[in-house]
């Protein structure tokens, strides 16, 4: 074992973490600083170093050792910090991995206009190319992003915290979307169009079409993956779209540049880094944004809507919070259901921790029968303490795989956790899993090892908020009644819930008590986006619009019709002049 894996097995060690030995791999350290922008009329030069921004990674191994200018040594760090029980491990710290542009107001709507003109009122290149030039350079534009696949994913490693595997599945997952709505598009007559008979008399083309200006913006959990599966359906029906890349995952966005520059004409994607409380503003209160791609917090996305001038025409594609239940039946926990049992055991971790529990679709809120909580705790603790934490990087020799648990993106994701535990044991709840909520590796750290909270109850805040982050509030019920009620009335939310056991009439009461309630009741398994074919919707506060591979071609587009009575000898020729020369009505080969 090198140095380095030496010093991870001490700074894991005295955790009781399934980490006694491990290697980094051979991933380098990104350094990404944009030397071209999109739209290209937009000279970084001129932007004062005043108003770039150093973007950090979380996190590596602090080293004592300096040369003479004051940077690491390329000898082997060695630990520096002693923790309260004098055992030894290892400081970690955060460092730079790139820059980003903070645009000003005026840098903003010098974006906005770009894109209007490229828009054109629809009368703009990429919306005036036919169907099949469209996709023809949005596949030339994922060939081109393909080549940057190991720079992509070591950013999303570094950036955010991703583990290897987690970071090449989004990547991947990304391309294959895109792919999929492509093939969608081709084998559908509502995208491509045809001609119809209606009403006996009337003839029509009804074919899909663009909307105008997308405004779209992207979170830091899956800052390429959510951003372009809302991006490239979009593009294809025609849209143009501004891209507000997240202060924390905008790395990612500008390796995208280059592809898109030599594959789309200017102006069908423009990008904005900076904050958001500052840059946004300003275009919606143009009026100019003919529509709005938001994934993140529902007050920042109302706040938003409001600001447009005429929010009746804006339309509206967004995916918000969510706070998805798992609900476990008491026949799960007989002698004769250990099958099932551990089932639900594997899709709780997965559900809760699977990329530090930072997805929407994580699980929230874990409800057990009264009589058997003390069984799931145990077990589920269990699991949780043979997870590996670490970098994002580290292969683990226990398991031969990379880290489970890696540092959250930023000290704040930490002080919101820390702040959801004191709360939470404060009122009565109990951190049963050792070390819980620990942070390994100093003050500057955000590798925190999961904690399990229990007996969650009601005045929580843990109970109530998405915590997005590794804690898992594990709660009692005594009749499925209580469940039923707080899905149906105790939480302003509605995406998905997981209900695990055999039970038929539990089952049923609970399918049809939530079937207008959530948009996905899964059965003995963790909440999901996937499939993609599949439709990705929430009710309430957690959605408005649906995700998949054919209904987000529909979110950004609008049936469009050339239609005619069938009046013998007056539109033949017409019709088929258009037919020939139209670029809207050009046909998909």
């Amino acid at each position: 074992m090198h140095c380095y894996s030496l010093i991870l097995a001490a700074l894991f060690a005295p955790f009781g973490l399934a980490s006694s030995s491990s290697t980094q791999t051979s991933s380098s350290l990104p350094n990404v600083v944009p030397t071209i922008w999109l739209p290209a009329s937009l000279d970084l030069t001129q932007i004062p170093s005043t108003r770039w921004t150093e973007v950090t990674a979380c996190c590596r191994a602090a080293s004592t050792k300096r040369d003479k200018n004051g940077d690491d040594d390329e000898s082997c760090p060695a630990p520096d910090a002693i923790d309260d029980k004098t055992t030894n491990s290892v400081v970690l710290e955060r460092f730079n991995i790139g820059r980003l542009p903070q645009f000003t107001k005026e840098q903003s709507l010098h974006v906005l206009q770009d894109s209007v003109e490229a828009w054109k009122h629809g009368a703009g290149v990429w919306p005036q190319m036919t169907l099949q030039q469209r996709i023809e350079s949005i596949q030339i534009y994922l060939e081109e992003l393909s080549k940057k696949r190991e720079d992509i994913v070591n950013v999303l490693m570094w950036e955010i915290g991703k583990n290897r595997v987690d970071a090449e599945a989004e990547f991947d997952r990304t391309i294959i979307f895109a792919k999929s709505v492509i093939q969608a598009i081709q084998t559908n007559s509502e995208f491509t169009g045809e001609w119809k008979t209606h009403g006996g008399t009337t003839r029509a083309f009804v074919k899909r079409n663009a909307i105008g200006v997308y405004l779209t913006l992207a979170p830091y959990n899956y800052p390429l993956n959510e951003s372009y599966a809302c991006i490239i359906p979009l593009l294809l029906m025609g849209n143009v779209c501004i891209l507000k890349i997240p202060t924390v995952g905008g790395l990612v966005h500008v390796l995208t540049m280059e592809a898109l520059q030599k594959s789309l004409p200017p102006g069908t994607v423009n990008f904005i880094a900076g904050s958001g409380r500052s840059t946004m503003p300003p275009l919606m209160e143009t009026g100019l944004v003919d529509g709005l791609a938001f994934i993140g917090g529902s007050k920042a996305a109302d706040e938003l809507i409001k600001l447009h001038p005429q929010p009746h025409r804006l339309k509206i594609f967004l995916q918000l919070e969510a706070n998805n239940m798992a609900i476990y039946l008491d026949d799960m926990f007989t002698t004769t259901a250990d099958a099932v049992l551990n089932n639900a055991l594997n899709e709780a971790i997965t559900g809760s921790l699977s990329y530090n529990g930072q997805r929407c679709t994580a699980l929230k809120l874990h409800y057990v029968p009264s009589a058997h909580a003390e069984t799931f705790v145990e077990a589920l603790v269990k699991r949780v303490d043979a997870m590996t934490v670490g970098l994002p990087d580290q292969m683990h020799e226990s398991n031969g795989k990379y880290s489970m648990i890696t540092p959250l993106p930023n000290s704040g994701r930490i002080d919101y956790m820390k702040e959801l535990i004191d709360d939470a044991v404060v009122k009565g709840a109990k951190v049963v899993n050792a070390n819980g909520g620990k942070i390994i590796g100093g003050a500057k750290s955000t590798l925190m090892v999961p904690a399990v909270l229990f007996p969650v109850t009601p005045n929580m805040k843990v109970f109530n908020e998405e915590q997005f982050g590794p804690i898992i509030p594990i709660t009692t019920y005594s009749s499925l009644e209580e469940v039923i009620n707080f899905g149906q009335s105790g939480q302003p939310f509605g995406q998905q819930v997981s209900i695990f056991g055999q039970d038929p009439a539990s089952t049923i009461e609970l399918v049809d008590g939530f079937s207008a309630v959530f948009a996905k009741i899964n059965l003995n398994q963790q909440c999901g986006r996937s499939p993609d074919t599949l439709p990705f919707a929430g009710r309430r506060s957690s959605a408005m619009g649906v995700m998949s591979v054919m209904d987000a071609l529909r979110e950004f587009s609008v049936p469009t019709a050339v239609a005619y009575k069938g009046v013998k000898g007056l539109n033949e020729a017409l019709v088929d002049g258009l037919e020939r020369s139209s670029n809207f009505m050009q046909t998909v080969t």
